[in-house]
């Protein structure tokens, strides 16, 4: 049960792996507000790095040189592979490219720019009340996979948050996704996650614990390529 949402979240995003491309978190600050009342804010601001699973996990470097005495064959093969590698990073670039306008349609989404190779700036904030789970980012006209932060609401009247794309644990995700980059998806992870709430805290994975003052509780995540488990905790709502 604790790990339904994973396996959901893999089974409806599962078909855009084909063809999409995995978003993941560079430098950041990220914060989630969850009350007791259900309502919540959530933002993101930061680096955002896409990688491109049909193009070797986003691997779209320039091609090693034959060696001097290399065959006619090989220097051939070594040209085609160098054009093949241009032709690709020119693809991906365009489409990149889409994903930013395609984002910064989507609401909450305050500013999206691409910067070029892969890596965009993003400014997100969204607010409301959690009459459903949320999941940050997903967007299909993007095609973007792959979730910094999954909050799901349970029936006992409590709701889990889980932040996995706010560390490198890809050897324990049981989503799979984790597997679509590795540890060079978390190479450039360098970031803060806070969660702040009034509700009760049933359970987190920080080992500093909480900090409480005026009533609520405040755990703060630091995410690095060092990162192995993901931010967690399950917080019980007022009924």
């Amino acid at each position: 049960m604790l790990d339904r949402l994973p396996r959901i979240a893999f089974a409806i995003l599962a078909p855009l792996l084909l063809f999409g491309c995995v978003l993941t978190p560079g430098k950041f600050v990220s914060g989630l507000t969850i009350n007791a009342d259900r309502t919540f804010a959530f933002s993101y601001k930061g680096e955002v790095y896409a990688l491109d699973p049909s193009s070797a996990m986003g691997d779209l470097g320039k091609p090693a040189e034959p060696a001097e005495d290399a065959t006619a064959e090989d220097k051939e093969k070594a040209r085609t592979d160098a054009a093949e590698a241009t032709t690709k990073k020119a693809e991906a670039e365009t489409k990149n490219r889409e994903i930013a306008a395609a984002l910064s349609k989507e609401m909450g989404y305050k500013s999206v720019s691409y910067l070029g190779d892969g890596k965009f700036m993003v400014d997100y904030a969204i607010s409301g009340t959690l009459t459903h789970n949320f999941i940050f980012p997903f967007n299909a006209d993007a095609e973007a996979v792959f979730p910094f932060l999954m909050v799901e609401l349970r029936a006992n009247n409590t709701v889990r948050v889980k932040a996995p794309g706010y560390a490198n644990d890809s050897k324990q995700d049981k989503t799979g996704m984790g597997q679509m980059g590795g540890d060079s998806a978390a190479s450039h992870l360098d970031g803060v996650f806070t969660l702040d709430t009034n509700a009760e805290v049933v359970s987190q994975n920080n080992e500093d614990g909480a900090t409480k003052a005026g009533g609520r509780s405040t755990i703060t995540w630091r995410a690095t390529p060092l990162t192995k488990d993901a931010p967690t905790a399950v917080l019980r709502l007022a009924k």
